[in-house]
């Protein structure tokens, strides 16, 4: 019998119907009933998750150890939430929920268009995932619609606890045990379809799952991120030094930037691309498709001028629902003004100067930096000039500093 364009369309639907989130008695017409698992990836990926992966809830005894070394070697110092109780937490699934059997992890791709060519010399760059929505907000609300749905698709009652890098679970031991992707030497984890552009969530679950199997995966010998990391912040293959990393610098630093470490950060007004960008995993990736993360205009190549001038309400809208308000007003200019130190461009030199009047003391110390940093008689004159009214003791070595390296000027 053939069958018709209408017959098959009644077929598809069916099927279709079958594969649904709140069908509980899915079977395909040769019997194969589909499973709890599949039923769940199924619901995940409806929702707009790209990689799900299932593992079980016991101990990342590997990670714990591996972690704990590094809270004890001071490479995780400047996060003080980052502590040797948290690290025993984070990686025991079931101190995070009573009964918890499994875990599901899920990634979100947030990889948008390529960057845009510069609109001019005084302009910066942001790291990709604050380009857009502040991812926190966006999947937790689709982590809440996950869990709401998990009944239906197990057929019984669920307690879960979700995550979204906001508490004490290892998201990336989760995803790599999970099948999700595998650990690159920076540390983050690459997935086979969409690299390491993607968010990080989990949910832990009192039922019993069936677990998916790590990804055979490696970086083999490459070692490009290694290579190319402006700071040299991954110190060896899967270890990072947070206190050099440019993210923890112009994100999460409240204080002054080592100046040491200053000119290393060239461009990068918040977070850092480097290890991402030279990555081989990441040169054919599928692009993220959820619209919150889509770059907003002016995003990926600020102008940073204006961003010296905006005061805290100005910041506030702007940066309205973007994780970018994470680094505060304050630090966001303490990074515009080493990055323009880094630019080197005299045209810098007036905003710089305002900045040195009127910023805040720790804006004031690095835009001193960074004319000392441009030079030039204009600079030297500004920094000269400064000198005699500043009161603030941090920011009066930041000009003497910089003076000094122009041997005192004329």
């Amino acid at each position: 019998m053939i069958v018709g364009w209408p017959q098959w369309v009644n077929i598809a639907s069916v099927i279709i119907d079958m594969f649904g989130c709140n069908n509980q008695n899915s079977t395909l017409s040769f019997g194969a009933p589909k499973s709890i698992e599949s039923k769940i990836k199924r619901c995940a990926r409806d929702l707009g998750f790209d990689v799900v992966g299932i593992t079980s809830a016991d101990r990342f005894e590997r990670d714990e150890l591996a972690a704990d070394s590094r809270v004890r070697d001071g490479l995780m110092d400047g996060l003080p939430w980052y502590t040797e109780e948290r690290v025993l937490r984070m990686n025991r699934p079931r101190e995070l929920l009573e009964g918890a059997r499994s875990v599901i992890s899920m990634a979100v791709s947030y990889s948008g268009d390529e960057s845009p060519a510069p609109s001019s010399a005084l302009t910066g760059h942001i790291a990709r995932y604050a380009r857009g929505d502040d991812y926190h907000a966006v999947i937790k609300k689709r982590l809440r619609a996950f869990v709401e749905q998990l009944p239906d698709a197990v057929g019984g009652p669920v307690r879960t606890r979700v995550f979204v890098d906001d508490g004490p679970m290892n998201d990336r031991a989760a995803a790599e045990r999970s099948g999700v992707g595998w650990f690159g030497k920076s540390t983050n984890i690459l997935t086979p379809s969409h690299g390491s552009w993607v968010f990080l969530c989990q949910v832990i679950t009192d039922i019993e799952l069936d677990p998916d199997q790590p990804l055979k995966k490696t970086c083999g010998a490459c070692d490009l991120c290694m290579v190319e990391c402006p700071t040299d912040a991954i110190v060896a293959p899967y270890v990072v030094d947070n206190r050099k990393c440019i993210s923890y610098l112009t994100i999460e630093l409240r204080g002054p930037i080592p100046r040491d470490l200053r000119p290393s950060i060239g461009t990068w007004v918040f977070g850092c691309d480097v290890c991402q960008d030279v990555c081989p995993v990441n040169l054919k990736t599928l692009p993220g498709s959820q619209p919150e993360f889509a770059w907003r205009s002016g995003f990926a190549a600020p102008e940073l001028v204006p961003l010296l001038e905006l005061d805290d309400e100005a910041f506030s809208e702007k940066f309205r629902k973007s994780p970018i308000k994470r680094a505060k007003r304050v630090g966001l200019q303490r990074n515009v003004c080493v990055v323009l130190g880094n630019i080197g461009d005299q045209a810098a030199v007036p905003a710089l100067t305002t900045a040195l009047a009127n910023g805040e003391p720790l804006v004031r110390q690095h835009a001193a930096w960074a004319l000392g940093h441009i030079g030039g008689e204009k600079a030297f004159r500004v920094l000269r000039n400064a000198m005699g009214m500043e009161l603030d003791s941090g920011v009066i070595s930041e000009i003497k500093q910089a003076l000094a390296e122009d041997g005192g000027g004329p």
